[in-house]
């Protein structure tokens, strides 16, 4: 695991996100347009802060960017815990 590894995850990962969330968007019309672009907010929040924190790390490499994985798998998961809630309200 190395630094341009991580930041392929993240790129990957919310990138599929933001395409699956503006896919709901656009074909569930009763999803509103705010809890969507709340969703893509986060979202960009989340890679922002994930590609910062790929940038800096802390201690051994492979322990840090291992533990880095996990986070990033952890917070998507619970968007896409987010977007699921809104369907399901919808």
């Amino acid at each position: 695991m190395n630094l341009r590894d991580i930041k392929k995850d993240i790129d990957y990962v919310l990138s599929a996100f933001i395409e699956d969330c503006s896919l709901v968007a656009a074909v569930n019309a009763k999803v509103t347009e705010e809890k969507a672009s709340a969703l893509l907010d986060k979202a960009i929040e989340l890679y922002n802060e994930l590609r910062d924190k790929a940038a800096h790390a802390d201690g051994p490499a492979r322990e840090y960017y291992n533990a880095l994985r996990k986070e990033v798998l952890e917070k998507t998961d619970a968007l896409y815990e987010e977007l699921s809630a809104a369907v399901k309200k919808a």
